[in-house]
């Protein structure tokens, strides 16, 4: 199989050899959101949810798994990541989550930011689950993406 980064000669799942690639500033942007009842959004807002501060456990959440996205995603590389910003923003209807990660490396950040957005919305739901079982998590989606080989990037929405 040819053209597929990710799989050798024989068709086997292999990590990609960026040893000789050029270090270059790179940055990415994800975001996503959860839907709540306007139950949990209050009580989110007023700091009643039983299990503590929802938006700082999960902004440090997102934060964290960051940082642990080469455990999680098999074939990415461990990255020396040097920004993680996680923003939370509750509004009537829910929180939007949006990452911003940066590195100065030899492969992108997008999967740390994506990753980061995913894991911030999964504590908000565990935190708050309790009160609304039905959140729905949604439109997980990289922003941006700026350095690297294939230049910069941004979503067409």
């Amino acid at each position: 199989m040819t053209g597929l980064t990710h799989i050798d000669a024989a068709g086997a799942a292999r990590m990609v050899d960026v040893g000789g690639k050029t270090p270059t500033a790179r940055r990415a942007v994800a975001a996503g959101r959860i839907d709540m009842s306007a139950d949990a959004v209050r009580a989110i807002r007023d700091g009643a949810v039983a299990k503590g501060d929802v938006l700082a456990t999960a902004r440090i959440a997102g934060i964290m798994a960051a940082k642990r996205t080469a455990d999680l995603i098999p074939l990415c590389h461990p990255l020396p990541l040097s920004r993680v910003e996680l923003s939370l923003e509750l509004d009537d209807a829910g929180v939007v989550a949006e990452a911003l990660v940066g590195t100065f490396g030899v492969t992108g950040v997008e999967m740390e930011a994506l990753t980061a957005v995913s894991v911030a919305l999964l504590t908000l739901y565990d935190m708050a689950k309790a009160i609304d079982k039905s959140m729905t998590i949604r439109d997980i989606h990289l922003k941006s993406k700026i350095g690297g080989k294939s230049g910069d990037w941004v979503a067409p929405r």
